[in-house]
C-alpha cells in the first residue's frame, strides 16, 4: 500500500517487484486529460486545445512488465474555435472520419531516479512510429496510478504537412495526464 501521492519511481519499482500492481488496469476518462499545444501565425500565437475523449488500458505482468494502450478520439479535439476544430478533423490533419483515433501503444517502461522513460509506438492516421519520452508516475492509494508526460510530435512525420503560408509550426506537443485504476 502506498501513502497518498507517492511520486517516485522507487515506490513504483517496489510495487512492481512485490507484485501488488499485477493485473489489468483501465484509464479513468473523467480524471485524465490530453492537451494539445501548437504555434500558429509564424510561431507568435499559441493554439491550445484538448481531446475530450480518451480511452486506455494496461496490464502489469507478474514479472513486473507493463504494456498498455491510450487512444485519443480525433473527432473530440476542441480548441474553442469551431472553424479550427472542423479543419483539424478534416483531410489536412486528423481525417477523423477515416481515422477516428490517435493511439499510443506502450511497449516498455524503464525506471530512473525520480521518473520513468516510456517506449512505444504512436499511430496517427495510418503511420506508426516508435517514440520514447520521460514521464512521472504518481501512485495514490491502492489501485491507482497517474502518468504525466509532455510529448513533442512533428506532425509532418504522420502525413500532416499542410502549412498555409508557413503559418503553422510542424511541431506540436501533447500533454497527457493519464489516471489508471486497477480492475
Amino acid at each position: 500500500m502506498t501513502t497518498p501521492a507517492e511520486h517516485t519511481s522507487t515506490a513504483l519499482r517496489t510495487q512492481l517487484a512485490d507484485g501488488s500492481l499485477n493485473g489489468n488496469w483501465t484509464l479513468d476518462p473523467n480524471r485524465s486529460t490530453a492537451r494539445l499545444r501548437a504555434k500558429h501565425m509564424w510561431g507568435l500565437a499559441p493554439v491550445n486545445g484538448q481531446f475530450r475523449v480518451l480511452t486506455g488500458d494496461a496490464v502489469v505482468s507478474p514479472a513486473g512488465d507493463i504494456s498498455g494502450r491510450v487512444a485519443l478520439a480525433t473527432g473530440s479535439v476542441d480548441t474553442k474555435s469551431t472553424k479550427r476544430d472542423r479543419d483539424l478533423r478534416a483531410a489536412n490533419f486528423f481525417l477523423s472520419e477515416k481515422y477516428p483515433q490517435i493511439t499510443f501503444t506502450l511497449d516498455k517502461l524503464t525506471l530512473a531516479d525520480q521518473d520513468v522513460t516510456i517506449f512505444g509506438a504512436l499511430t496517427v492516421r495510418e503511420t506508426t512510429r516508435s517514440i520514447s519520452f520521460p514521464a512521472t508516475v504518481t501512485l495514490a492509494g491502492d489501485g491507482e496510478a497517474a502518468f504525466d508526460a509532455e510529448v513533442e510530435v512533428d506532425r509532418s512525420d504522420y502525413g500532416m504537412s499542410v502549412n498555409h503560408l508557413g503559418m503553422v509550426k510542424m511541431k506540436c506537443s501533447v500533454t497527457l495526464h493519464a489516471v489508471f485504476t486497477k480492475v
